[in-house]
């Protein structure tokens, strides 16, 4: 027994939604559908009507998560013009303050008028549900990264989500690129539910999510820097609703020689279908939909191995059926 205990402490296991397996949420779902059209002019009352039938604080909060990320939509036109600001203000202490605490006012007016709004908005209004609710609900702000992010200008921080404790544990989510996407090309939002960012696992979480304060990423006895953060490889949504851990390649750029095997490994949520593995290869002329030389999927461990047989520049983008995954690149000499 001792030995067990030794082993079950080396390897804990991180907060993560496979903690709830025996929840059926579905009765919290119907709680959020059946609020759908309450507004945030009477926060009391909606939280209420979304928990008060609710057995468990898992299901409370997922009540509420639900609500938020299918009611409260992204204004991205907001968000662009807030990131244009605080870039021009950056060196003017004075004007960023001035500016911030215009736009918080705006944020907050729009949030609650038309409900609409930009990550802060999100997080706030999960917090605030979750407290009138009794549940310990914390707003995270640090950095996101998506492959729209200029990586070179990520500074101030960009991006903020939400920590939530169940059952004495720690779990984080993302209500904003939970709730749906924008359209880069006409700025408009449309609702598109990702239930991969709820109740994430903090593995796989840290690889686009990395908070200012540094005890959220909530891996304990596990040093994570700004810089691999900034040098990790691109992650999609889909990936969320995929994977339950990215593993390697730990960085997007690559240098190899020629045929020079590469590995990648993952770890699974769920049982797929090999055939359904495909890498989209673009050498900067073409595009080509090549099969990985070698798969494998051991108790939900999905490793893979590609070789390079020409010099060029690449970038790899890996999908598991239609869904796009990640991306890397790489120098083959």
């Amino acid at each position: 027994m001792r030995y067990l205990l030794l082993f079950i402490v080396a390897f804990p296991s991180h907060a993560q939604i496979s903690d709830f397996d025996h929840i059926d949420f579905s009765k919290a779902d119907q709680a959020a559908l059946s609020c759908k059209n309450e507004g945030l002019n009477n926060m009391p009352m909606l939280a209420y009507n979304l928990t008060s039938h609710l057995d468990t604080d898992a299901e409370r909060f997922r009540a509420i998560y639900m609500w938020v990320c299918h009611n409260i939509a992204n204004d991205y036109t907001l968000y662009l013009r807030n990131k244009r600001k605080r870039n021009k203000y950056q060196n003017d202490s004075i004007k960023l303050k001035t500016w911030n605490d215009r736009f918080k006012k705006e944020v907050f007016r729009k949030l609650l008028k038309q409900e609409r709004t930009i990550c802060t908005g999100y997080a706030y209004i999960v917090q605030e549900l979750s407290k009138l609710a009794n549940l310990n609900c914390e707003i995270v702000h640090g950095y996101g990264k998506t492959s729209m992010t200029d990586i070179d200008k990520l500074d101030p921080p960009n991006h903020s989500w939400n920590a939530v404790k169940l059952d004495k544990k720690w779990y984080l989510c993302d209500p904003t690129w939970a709730s749906g996407i924008p359209d880069l090309s006409t700025n408009i939002f449309r609702f598109d539910y990702n239930d991969g960012y709820f109740l994430s696992n903090p593995k796989l979480f840290i690889i686009n999510h990395f908070p200012k304060d540094q005890k959220w990423t909530l891996l304990e006895n596990e040093v994570h820097s700004f810089n691999d953060f900034l040098t990790a490889p691109i992650l999609y949504g889909k990936a969320y609703k995929n994977l339950n851990e990215h593993k390697i390649p730990k960085q997007m750029h690559q240098s190899l020689h020629k045929n020079e095997v590469v590995r990648f490994i993952y770890q699974l949520k769920k049982t797929i279908d090999i055939k359904s593995i495909h890498f989209l290869i673009d050498d900067g002329f073409t595009n080509k939909k090549i099969k990985p030389n070698s798969i494998t999927i051991d108790n939900q461990s999905l490793q893979l191995e590609y070789q390079f047989n020409s010099n060029g520049f690449y970038d790899l983008h890996l999908y598991i059926s239609d869904d796009l995954i990640s991306t890397y690149t790489f120098s083959v000499k």
